[in-house]
């Protein structure tokens, strides 16, 4: 089946099987390998995406459900060279270690700061509700504290 969808900005057409998941799409048949697989089932984030602008776990959905629609990956983020609010503070703040799950972590966080979902709430509601909007991205190295500094750190950025 051809697949057409718009990636990071560029429309593109894939001949693949509609059922193949989204996930393998994007790191196979598009070589954007930033995605990252953790669990496979939908519960570790990891292979976070944007779907028309909703995130998504990448390995629960099927590449023929993206035909005519908007994904965004990691890869997706950055202007060029200059990378997304979020980016830069997980790595300023020390919020990236093994990487596994970092991609989706930056992809929901972006998604967090860009719909201004933190705006406006003083440093403890912020941080509260970063922690429940990132619910769904497990990390097992930084304890989380570092990636919510990141991401409240960009939403202040980006005001």
């Amino acid at each position: 089946m051809k697949i057409t969808l718009t990636i990071n900005g560029e429309r593109r057409e894939v001949d693949a099987s509609p059922w193949k998941r989204l996930l393998d799409l994007v790191r196979e048949d598009l070589r954007l390998t930033g995605t990252k697989e953790g669990c496979g089932e939908g519960e570790c984030g990891a292979c976070s995406v944007m779907l028309d602008g909703e995130v998504v776990n990448s390995c629960l959905v099927a590449a023929g459900q993206c035909d005519g629609r908007t994904v965004t990956t990691v890869e997706g983020l950055a202007h060029g060279d200059v990378l997304h609010a979020v980016q830069r503070e997980l790595v300023a703040c020390g919020g990236a270690q093994c990487g596994i799950c970092t991609p989706g972590i930056a992809v929901c966080a972006a998604h967090v700061v860009d719909r201004g979902l933190i705006r406006g709430k003083n440093d403890h509601e912020a941080r509260e509700t970063v922690r429940a909007l990132l619910a769904g991205n497990i990390c097992r190295c930084t304890g989380y504290q570092l990636i919510v500094d990141a991401v409240v750190n960009a939403a202040r950025e980006t005001r």
